[in-house]
């Protein structure tokens, strides 16, 4: 829930996702051109009961790291420490509800998540070491492990998201359930050939539609320049 502050999810000097903390990875804050060739989307370039939510934001504030501008709703935190946290109204750290923003995604991830293997594409590709619940009821508790995870479809007919600058991403959604009987989501917004993720490793369901008017406006047009 908004205005309840766990533990740290997210370490901003940590590389791998999972476990005990949600990772922020290490970015390099310069030089992040990427290939500009495939047949990917970008070359389109041209079981809990949800909370009631309030409508997305109509005003974001461009905010910006390594050359990926995207926008922060006005009444939320930013931390640009080691990357981009988006932190919502009550939240002291970056954890429960946070949004993240990595450029270099899986350059900067020991084992090359998301983009190795399509991790994005699979039921068990939520995060690096898929092995740690993230519900509000366990933040301020360690070891409670995870049963199982499925996708749900989200985006267009093939699951992509059109962001401000054109481009589309691989848009995934998670329904994980912990071992103690807990549900959490998770969404990512994945740009592979920019290497670029937009993240919410544990969804406050009060904020859905914010997730997705912030990472719809991406604009990644100076990070691949």
């Amino acid at each position: 829930m908004s205005g309840t502050t766990g533990r740290a999810r997210f370490a901003t000097s940590t590389s791998t996702l999972g476990g005990a903390t949600f990772v922020a990875l290490t970015l390099l804050a310069s030089g992040c051109g990427s290939d500009s060739g495939g047949d990917g989307p970008e070359e389109t370039y041209s079981g809990a009961v949800p909370a009631v939510e309030p409508p997305a934001p109509d005003n974001l504030t461009t905010v910006e790291v390594a050359g990926v501008k995207i926008g922060a709703p006005e009444d939320w935190e930013v931390d640009k420490e080691g990357g981009l946290c988006m932190r919502p109204p009550g939240q002291d750290q970056c954890g429960y509800g946070a949004i993240q923003v990595w450029p270099k995604a899986a350059e900067n991830n020991p084992k090359n998540w998301p983009k190795k293997d399509n991790a994005y594409n699979k039921p068990d590709g939520w995060a690096t070491v898929p092995n740690e619940c993230r519900s509000l009821s366990t933040t301020d508790e360690e070891g409670v492990g995870v049963r199982d995870a499925r996708q749900e479809d989200v985006g267009d007919e093939q699951g992509l998201v059109e962001h401000a600058d054109g481009l589309k991403s691989h848009h995934r959604k998670w329904i994980v359930t912990c071992e103690n009987g807990d549900t959490f989501e998770v969404r990512l917004w994945y740009l592979p050939e920019s290497d670029v993720a937009v993240y919410a490793g544990a969804v406050d369901s009060q904020y859905s539609t914010t997730y997705d008017a912030v990472a719809e406006s991406m604009d990644v047009t100076e990070y691949n320049s």
